[in-house]
């Protein structure tokens, strides 16, 4: 059986013929240059990669940067480790940063190289662990274990640890008769939650009804709730019965609850805590029987603090809140939501989809979705149409989508995740530098299916290190 192949580059003969004595286990190959390398690399694959670059450096590390990037996008997401003196040049410092390659600095040990090339490729084993294939097909499964509520036409799927933890509560309150509040942005799933919610719920079988509040004008929004009877105003003439009475004992989706006025917050309540309201234009009291699932895509915090939505409703409503976090903060998420939808669109249009390109994957990623589950949706639903050889590539996104150029989110406090060139104009070094490694880190994560130790070794850190820039970044 083969041994796992090293390729190694550098001018130091003496060093060279220590680590290829060093490592027995291990066929390595040598080359002079970066570019007999590349060219090396066109011919065969090796299972991890030394680059050696200590000594003087013409033109600055930009020719040695260009090739490290060549390098890089070659060999996918096999390791690499660069070698350079104390004083590296910047953008070979950017360019490790950037692509996941180790990077070390001064005296080096034949010693510290073993270490290295035994956590990231085996040497007990005949064949190198396996890089990430550049391209996965739509039965390929997601190596870690999602959480999943099921109702009777749907199911929510998640391999997002914060939404996991958010599933086993949600399932719990969905069968009790109590009022629930999920906050979200727009796109980020809470109709299809809401739905759900019913399906889970002992009120199955009864009516599911939506009311968009922010789609009524504002003196409507009452008789659509609560009906009115002839006469009550202009337009009035018949009786009608609102959604409360239409419901019967079934659910209620109240979304964009933040648009209703204080008048109408104070009878919301009143419906929540007593199920009574009265018709307009009537002094006959109704009794609801239905259950109420209300939904905002704004944090309700600070309109209380505004004034703008009363905080008897909010801390009745806060009791059972569920955060629904925006698509950008849910990547685990991404990959399993691209192939669900790939696999309803191509259905749709009548499509053969084989393959998908790891490109494709990679571009999801990096693009922050501020339309979040919905826009990933119509993205997809796009590129299934363009399609035409049944291989899913990154040209068949949107350009904005590949260049990480995003629109605004509905709330303009949100600061987006994405598109670093215009992030970082203007900011200092350290920012950008910061922004650079949490993008490197949560890459390498995804990579990695959120497996610490793993991820650690491929940045060559240590997990406590990887810990801490997470705690840093926020990075969950």
């Amino acid at each position: 059986m083969p041994k796992p192949l090293i390729a190694l580059m550098s001018q130091r003969g003496n060093w060279t013929n220590q680590i290829s004595v060093g490592c027995p286990n291990y066929e390595i190959v040598t080359f002079n240059s970066l570019d007999d390398l590349l060219r090396g690399t066109q011919q065969c694959t090796p299972a991890a990669t030394i680059t050696d670059l200590r000594g003087p450096l013409v033109g600055g590390g930009h020719v040695q940067e260009s090739q490290l990037g060549r390098l890089r996008d070659r060999l996918g997401t096999a390791p690499i480790a660069l070698l350079t003196d104390d004083s590296c040049p910047e953008p070979l410092e950017r360019r490790a940063l950037y692509s996941g390659i180790l990077h070390l600095t001064g005296e080096v040990t034949v010693e510290s190289v073993l270490q290295w090339l035994e956590g990231n490729v085996p040497a007990d084993t005949a064949e190198p662990e396996k890089a990430e294939p550049q391209f996965v097909t739509l039965e390929d499964a997601h190596a870690e274990p999602g959480a999943v509520m099921a109702g009777i036409s749907r199911r929510f799927e998640t391999y997002t640890p914060q939404i996991k933890r958010m599933l086993e509560d949600l399932a719990i309150a969905a069968e009790k008769d109590v009022t629930l509040l999920l906050i979200g942005e727009t796109g980020s799933g809470k109709t299809f939650l809401s739905n759900l919610i019913h399906e889970v719920s002992p009120r199955r079988d009864q009516p599911f009804i939506t009311v968009a509040c922010g789609a009524l004008p504002g003196d409507l929004i009452e008789s659509e709730l609560f009906g009115h009877v002839k006469g009550s105003f202009t337009s009035a003439h018949a009786d009608k019965d609102g959604k409360f009475i239409a419901a019967g004992k079934g659910t209620i989706l109240l979304d964009e609850i933040d648009v209703l006025s204080p008048e109408q917050q104070v009878k919301l309540l009143r419906v929540i805590e007593t199920g009574q309201f009265e018709q307009v234009g009537s002094n006959r009291t109704l009794t609801s029987q239905a259950r109420l699932v209300v939904a905002s895509n704004l944090a309700l915090e600070p309109l209380v603090k505004q004034g703008k939505f009363r905080p008897d409703l909010y801390y009745r409503l806060s009791m059972l809140k569920f955060d629904l976090p925006p698509l950008r903060q849910r990547k685990p998420d991404i990959k399993p939501l691209a192939r669900r939808f790939i696999q309803a669109k191509a259905k749709k249009h009548n499509m053969s989809i084989v393959r998908i390109e790891q490109e494709f994957f990679d571009a999801l990623f990096a693009y922050p979705w501020p339309g979040n589950v919905r826009e990933l949706e119509y993205a997809i639903e796009k590129s299934v149409i363009y399609c035409r050889d049944g291989v899913l590539r990154a040209t068949h996104l949107a350009p904005h989508i590949v260049a990480g150029v995003a629109g605004p989110t509905n709330d303009p406090s949100v600061q987006l995740e994405s598109s670093k060139a215009t992030q970082v104009k203007g900011t200092a070094l350290e920012h950008q530098v910061a922004a650079t490694e949490k993008d490197v880190i949560e890459h390498a994560l995804l990579r990695n299916n959120f497996n610490r130790t793993k991820t650690a070794k491929e940045l060559g850190v240590s997990r406590v290190t990887l810990y801490n820039k997470m705690k840093r970044y926020g990075i969950d």
